[in-house]
């Protein structure tokens, strides 16, 4: 073969080369799947510009423009407390909410969106959720109230949960009497049993509640959300480090979607999503710290730590309701023993 003959050769296996690039990249982009799914944080809250400016763009650019994903605020489509329908349904591709928002359906959603009181640390929680049967319970609950239409990508916190309040509460016995948000479910349970009175509210009217007097305190959400939302405007006394709660929020996916990704837009997912909230985890952690040592060094906001012995006393209250929400059914019982197989291994129970 000449040398023209072998140019003509390469040039003819190169422009096929091209040529089925091209088609690929064309097969991607016809095939490409942006997700819809609706989140737990309001329009304009920190976590929710950290997922939409931050982190949403990422996923197209880790999967080659094969998936992608618009993450909605809170009530965007559907109420809070309805989005695991709209994504069994297909109103929604999935979502990023609390999981103890559904506690009404199954104690055990309770258990596993917050074991108030619980745990130290958001790895903690987080390592219980992803690695520990957190996450396969979540699976369980969903295969057995959606029939099986949805599939859990992940689970955990992102960050400790601050409690906000107009007035000072230092200890379980300040607690008598105060209408404290909460959500529904265990954490709920547990502010009842310390003399709090729990009211039902999202995230998004805690301010608009606090300034009206109709709440007194709130389980509110990370530091750093709270400050974005001017909350500390209306709630001079906040709790930190945090007493009681780190919601944790899933990320479930239509099962019919999920399974149209195939492998490799099922792993870019995985991978996505862990990253950015192991990323927004960090970063909420740095941005409380900063936050409450901003506020202790200034005159205007009293920032309280509960001593070691009242949280004690908290955590005591919290082990009754924990143990009287397992009972109340097998898949909630399963949750809480997965807890407290995982707490004995790491040393925070014997």
């Amino acid at each position: 073969m000449g040398i023209h003959e072998t140019l003509s050769a390469g040039m003819k296996l190169t422009l096929s080369a091209a040529v089925a690039v091209g088609l690929g990249l064309t097969a991607i982009a016809a095939d490409a799947k942006e997700l819809k799914v609706q989140a737990s944080s309001k329009a304009g809250d920190w976590a929710h510009r950290f997922m939409t400016d931050n982190w949403a763009p990422k996923l197209g650019v880790m999967s080659g423009g094969a998936v992608s994903i618009d993450v909605l605020p809170t009530k965007a489509v559907v109420p809070h407390r309805e989005t695991i329908d709209a994504v069994a349904n297909g109103i929604l591709d999935g979502d990023l909410n609390a999981v103890s928002y559904f506690s009404g359906r199954d104690p055990a959603f309770a258990i596993i969106g917050d074991l108030i009181a619980g745990y130290d640390t958001v790895d903690q929680v987080r390592t219980f959720c992803m690695h520990a049967g957190g996450k396969e319970i979540l699976q369980k609950l969903y295969d057995k109230y959606t029939k099986g239409k949805v599939h859990v990508v992940g689970c955990g916190p992102y960050a400790k949960e601050a409690f906000v309040s107009p007035i000072p509460i230092n200890t379980v016995a300040d607690m008598k009497g105060v209408k404290v948000r909460s959500p529904e479910g265990l954490a709920a349970e547990g502010f009842k049993r310390a003399g709090a009175a729990p009211v039902a509210l999202p995230f998004s009217e805690v301010y608009t509640a606090l300034e009206k007097g109709v709440i007194d305190a709130a389980d509110a959400s990370a530091h750093v959300n709270n400050n974005a939302s001017g909350m500390y405007k209306v709630a001079k006394y906040p709790i930190y480090p945090v007493i009681h709660s780190m919601a944790v929020l899933q990320f479930i996916v239509n099962k019919k979607v999920w399974d149209k990704l195939g492998p490799d837009g099922q792993t870019a997912l995985e991978v996505w999503y862990a990253s950015a909230y192991d990323a927004m985890r960090r970063e909420a952690d740095l941005q409380d710290r900063a936050i409450a040592a901003e506020q202790n060094a200034g005159d205007d906001i009293t920032v309280i730590d509960w001593s070691t012995e009242e949280r004690a006393k908290f955590r005591e209250i919290a082990v009754g309701a924990w143990n009287d929400f397992a009972a109340k059914s097998p898949l909630a019982q399963e949750a809480l023993d997965a807890h407290l197989n995982y707490m004995k291994s790491v040393g925070l129970l014997k």
